[in-house]
């Protein structure tokens, strides 16, 4: 473009010098030549400078075209959303300099979005820890959304801070999965906000697609280790987790209690008040056991209406008494039911009366066994193999 310039200016420069040669006015022939040439460098000067300008964008473009493919190829390889945040945080401080960040994830209910990730300046007011989708118009929409008190927006009704702020929702397959939301606190903020909308839209489709698919991965995880019905684990990773925790226990040198539990008449249950009903205790009786037992305690349905417990860092007394409690809870929610509802216990002990994982679930099932004989509605705990000066009665039963 810049030589176009220059050789239309000198076209026009010998046109017009020969005009004024064929005149006779050689001064004039001079300043013509002067003035021309000044006009054809001016606008061959603009026009590099414009062609300047346009191969720096370019180059812009380039790079941030480069930067996204960057971020997705990383975010195929995050497996939960820590990792993806750190990806996100990364290539928005590179492309979105000036701009502070906040990554939002749906909880597991769907009821709170929790902050992931945060980054920007050190002295800005910290994102809050959770949002309510509630209170965000950009969740409610699943459009972007600009918060701009100054310039009198409509706001969101959560905490946004002193600056400007553009919240763009996450959304893949129709759904929600998260929240970025980008904030400014420089002058023309708002102005900035909207250059930036086509770099922030790339980067949130992107995020949006690896949350889904982070989704998508938990939930399939979770079918492979979840019992359908109860919510409880299954008899797969109960075996894993029951052999893991042993070890553990023998290199430490603590126990391992195991709790074996049937609900008792539960054919007759199902037979009087139909499946729906036997299904609805199954559902209520896992629920009671979970919230009664520690977070690292392990609940599994170990088949039917048989369910099983792993108490690590528990002796065979303690496991005893919790068996106990457990079985009163089990027997009140005969009143919630309006049917009889009870559960024999069998418990077991590494190594106190069993000597490895192989031993101690039969070990456990025999005292169950021994429970259903002995009357159903009952705790039974096995025989000790370990004699101790303080040692308990060989079996240990807590009749209804």
């Amino acid at each position: 473009m810049a030589l176009n310039a220059l050789a239309a200016g000198a076209a026009i420069l010998l046109t017009g010098a020969a005009a004024h040669a064929a005149a006779g006015t050689a001064l004039g022939c001079s300043t013509f030549i002067l003035a021309v040439g000044r006009v054809a460098s001016r606008r061959a000067v603009d026009e590099m400078a414009q062609h300047l300008r346009m191969f720096n964008t370019a180059q812009d473009t380039t790079r941030q075209i480069e930067e996204l493919f960057a971020m997705t190829d990383m975010l195929q390889a995050a497996e939960d959303h820590d990792e993806a945040g750190a990806v996100l945080m990364a290539a928005s401080q590179r492309l979105l300099p000036d701009f502070d960040g906040a990554l939002y994830v749906f909880n597991n209910s769907r009821d709170r979005l929790d902050l992931t990730k945060s980054w920007g300046g050190k002295d800005k007011p910290e994102p809050a820890a959770s949002l309510l989708p509630s209170n965000c118009w950009a969740v409610k929409r699943g459009k972007a959304h600009i918060n701009d008190a100054e310039n009198g927006t409509l706001c969101c009704m959560h905490p946004v801070g002193p600056g400007v702020s553009v919240e763009m929702p996450m959304m893949a397959r129709g759904q929600v999965f998260g929240l970025l939301i980008l904030t400014h606190y420089q002058r023309d903020a708002y102005e900035n906000l909207r250059d930036m909308r086509r770099i922030a839209r790339a980067l949130t489709d992107s995020m949006s697609l690896a949350l889904s698919n982070i989704a998508l991965r938990e939930k399939l995880h979770t079918q492979s280790l979840r019992d359908p019905l109860t919510g409880l684990y299954n008899r797969r990773y109960m075996e894993d987790s029951l052999e893991r925790y042993i070890s553990l226990a023998e290199r430490t040198g603590s126990a391992t209690s195991v709790l074996m539990i049937d609900l008792d008449n539960f054919k007759r249950l199902n037979d009087e008040y139909g499946h729906a009903k036997g299904d609805a205790v199954l559902r209520d009786v896992a629920g009671q056991l979970v919230g009664a037992l520690r977070p690292s305690d392990v609940v599994a349905r170990y088949g039917g209406e048989e369910l099983m417990v792993i108490l690590p860092n528990c002796s065979i007394e303690d496991a005893t008494a919790k068996a106990e409690m457990l079985r009163m809870r089990i027997e009140n929610l005969s009143e919630v039911h309006g049917a009889p509802i009870s559960a024999s216990f069998g418990v077991a002990c590494v190594p106190e009366t069993a000597g490895n994982t192989a031993d101690v679930v039969p070990v456990a099932d025999a005292a169950l066994y021994a429970a259903k004989e002995a009357g159903k509605n009952r705790v039974v705990a096995s025989r000790r193999r370990i004699p101790r000066e303080d040692a308990s009665p060989p079996c240990l039963a807590v009749n209804a």
